[in-house]
């Protein structure tokens, strides 16, 4: 019996202007840990896993949705950054996802 074997599609997220280290990662609220969840190359955090954003609605999943024929139920990946800066924490959210790396 032959197991698949699971394909992986790396994820890349570009830090914005600004951020220094120290920081914090989230992905859909839940803290990430650097080496366990995400690698930092230079000024790129990779993720092993595939992240997606859902795109614009085009006006049939709009309309389908506005009378309720159809949910929305696509994947919607959040990767917020939360950082210091002139001593203030900031939040970076909703950084646009890439393929990796």
């Amino acid at each position: 019996m032959k197991v698949a074997e699971a394909v992986l599609s790396p994820t890349r997220v570009e830090l914005p202007a600004g951020i220094e280290r120290p920081y914090e990662v989230y992905v859909n609220g839940v803290a990430q840990v650097e080496g366990r969840d995400f690698r930092v190359r230079g000024r790129s955090l990779l993720f092993d896993r595939e992240l997606r954003q859902e795109g614009k609605l085009g006006f049939w999943r709009w309309a389908s949705l506005l009378i309720g024929a159809a949910g929305t139920y696509r994947q919607n990946d959040l990767v917020d950054i939360v950082y210091e800066t002139a001593g203030r924490r900031t939040v970076a959210s909703g950084l646009p996802l890439q393929p990796g790396p």
